[in-house]
């Protein structure tokens, strides 16, 4: 799959609509009881970039964005401002946000992810997009340098240490993140005049599988 490593206008984004999608089969028995299955492990987000747009100039930066992706051929990084953080979207991010795993004494390589509704049914989403610069990691609580104890691939999500941690030893990280995503549609149709009368565009973006 074709990505580019860019992030849609975070102005732009910041005033669109949407959020996390799941696929559930129910099936209704003879006897009134459901059955309820999901083919999907993992939600799929969907949003409205058009809602985002205040002005022309708004309108103008869409389209340039949107011919450098070519329309749905490219996917880009988009800012979901409603989850963009590894802890509360208020608080600072912290090298204790989330646990990503325990050392084994071997493996050197973790996956950010972030779990939802820990303490309760706990849903953990991978997370591929992070933010270059907002990382944090520790072990034990101990927080580590970036480039000489780990280093991070923004473009995966993998945290690879120097050395492996030691067996029983918290893996955990704090972070931004992205939505891998692409635009949904291979047309924007604007009318100036419509635009300027309060009716803005539908832009469909929808979260990509990596």
């Amino acid at each position: 799959m074709s990505f580019h490593e860019v992030r849609f206008p975070a102005n732009l984004s910041f005033g669109s609509t949407g959020g996390p999608e799941r696929r559930t089969q129910v099936v209704t028995l003879a006897n009134g009881f459901e059955e309820r299955n999901t083919p999907w492990a993992h939600s799929r987000r969907r949003y409205d970039a058009g809602l985002g747009l205040r002005s022309l100039d708004d309108v103008a930066e869409l389209i340039a964005f949107f011919e450098a992706r070519r329309g749905r051929l490219h996917g880009f990084r988009w800012k979901d401002w409603a989850d963009y953080r590894s802890g509360r979207p208020s608080a600072p991010v912290t090298s204790l946000d989330q646990l990503i795993g325990t050392g084994d004494g071997a493996q050197r390589v973790f996956q950010l992810a972030k779990t939802y509704d820990p303490d309760g049914v706990p849903y953990r989403r991978p997370i591929a997009k992070p933010v270059l610069g907002t990382v944090l990691v520790a072990l034990a609580g101990d927080d580590k340098v970036e480039t000489v104890e780990f280093s991070v691939d923004c473009t995966t999500g993998a945290i690879t240490f120097a050395v492996p941690p030691d067996i029983g030893v918290p893996v955990t990280a704090g972070f931004e993140f992205d939505v891998p995503a692409r635009f949904d549609a291979d047309l924007i149709q604007v009318s100036v005049a419509s635009f300027r009368a309060g009716d803005v565009p539908q832009v469909p973006v929808v979260e990509v599988r990596l």
